[in-house]
């Protein structure tokens, strides 16, 4: 294979354009999984100028770039997803039919080890190192709203209604329903994040948030407009006044949920559903495919979703002793926190104590 390494700001507009393409054409190639926007080199790009140690791998045949290959790599030659632990699809962009060797394609990337955490399907070069696989619940609404309603109104007929007439409940009790699926206000934005961050808090988990570096790279891929990569920011107003937020990308045809939250004051009408159903229906009308809500079991994809797809997690790596240290660490935390998830007994004790220490922690702020 032809590798050749770049920096973020190296990579060629040239090379830029054929990365998009390879993702606008993926669905029509039978690797649909590849237009998430989580692999396009806005996000890429955008990681870089806040990590250190961010490079693309452009791999070409006959002069031509074949794949695309955006990594982190510390100065040990420990490499990572880029943004590993916030980014929900991880892998190499590539043209169909190619075929590449993960040994060599590390070599050339100077990597002892490569780890992910949302490794799409398709990538068998990587998968052979997985240590696990994991379902990420998406909504399918290519045939248009209306035939993604029925579908749930045939496969989730309560929640359907439950959801619609706390909709209609919301209208009337607190004002007008207004949503806007690609609100351009910032103070809309921060009104999201500061949402999730105590939403982090008072269910005990870490606050993202509280990185600048996160918070940095929302608010500029909330700026990113490039065709047809975009940061959507989706809001639902009652009354005019905003009570639930989302905040996501998007390529051609696919919405990577990421950023959900809504104002507790009005949890009893649950308007985090509402809006994904908004959400939904405009999804649709904007020629998108199909929302990928995530990896991770919650309550509210189950109800959403009409199908799942597979992420892995895992690492490749080469004979070298950074890797064998690097699994060595990493592969007992792994273990223990997949373990605790799929294990109801073990997970609802665990997040029940997470959610006192929030309380506790809200409470003496």
């Amino acid at each position: 294979m032809d590798i050749s390494v770049y920096r973020p700001g190296e990579l060629s507009a040239a090379d830029r354009a054929a990365w998009t393409s390879s993702q606008s054409k993926a669905h029509l190639q039978g690797s649909p999984e590849l237009a998430n926007p989580f692999l396009s080199p806005e996000f890429a790009l955008a990681v870089g100028r806040y990590r250190r140690g961010v490079r693309i791998a452009v791999v070409r045949e006959g002069g031509e770039p074949a794949a695309f290959f955006p990594f982190q790599r510390s100065v040990t030659g420990v490499g990572r997803a880029v943004g590993l632990g916030i980014s929900d699809a991880q892998g190499l962009v590539h043209r169909p039919g190619f075929v590449w060797d993960a040994q060599e394609l590390l070599r050339a990337c100077g990597l002892a080890v490569w780890e992910f955490d949302h490794l799409v399907e398709g990538q068998e070069a990587f998968a052979v190192g997985a240590t696990g696989s994991f379902a990420s619940p998406v909504m399918d609404v290519d045939q248009g709203y209306e035939a993604y309603l029925a579908h749930l109104r045939s496969h989730a007929p309560k929640f359907t209604r439950t959801t619609l007439a706390k909709e209609r409940k919301l209208g009337r009790d607190a004002g007008e329903l207004r949503y806007v699926h690609d609100e351009r206000d910032p103070a809309a934005l921060r009104t999201l994040m500061g949402w999730k961050s105590a939403q982090y808090r008072r269910t005990g988990r870490s606050d993202r948030f509280a990185h600048e570096w996160i918070t940095h790279l929302v608010e500029r891929l909330f700026h990113t407009r490039s065709d047809p990569f975009a940061g959507i920011l989706s809001v639902l107003y009652a009354g005019g006044k905003p009570i639930a937020a989302h905040f996501g990308l998007r390529t051609e045809r696919v919405l990577s949920c990421w950023f959900p939250a809504y104002d507790p004051a009005f949890s009893k009408y649950s308007p985090g559903l509402v809006l994904h159903l908004r959400m939904a229906e405009a999804a649709a009308a904007d020629g998108i495919a199909y929302l990928d809500l995530g990896r991770g079991p919650k309550e509210y994809k189950d109800s959403l979703k009409t199908r799942e797809i597979t992420v892995s997690e895992g690492w490749v790596t080469r004979r070298h002793p950074v890797a064998l240290g690097h699994r060595a660490r990493r592969a007992p935390v792994r273990a223990l926190r997949n373990t605790v998830q799929s294990r109801p007994e073990l997970f609802e004790p665990a997040d029940r104590i997470l959610k006192r220490m929030g309380r506790i922690r809200s409470r003496s702020q």
